[in-house]
């Protein structure tokens, strides 16, 4: 049985960026959906890349998430 993993509320966060599955839990998306927005820079936010991994910054994903703009 596998169990879902347990993510840090946005408000409650103290990193400035999360890696994509953590980012996708948030907004309610698929990982491979951000993966896409980042390899066609057509979604409502743009990841930083560290050490060529995508990262997402908790600032943007918390706006998005406010806006509720992430039906994308």
């Amino acid at each position: 049985m596998q169990t879902e993993p347990k993510y840090t509320a946005l408000l409650r966060e103290n990193r400035t960026v999360i890696d994509t599955n953590e980012a996708a839990f948030h907004l309610g998306r698929k990982p491979q959906t951000l993966r896409k927005w980042a390899c066609h820079e057509d979604g409502p936010l743009r990841p930083v890349r560290i050490m060529g991994r995508l990262a997402w910054n908790v600032a943007d994903i918390m706006r998005i998430v406010s806006e509720g703009s992430a039906a994308q």
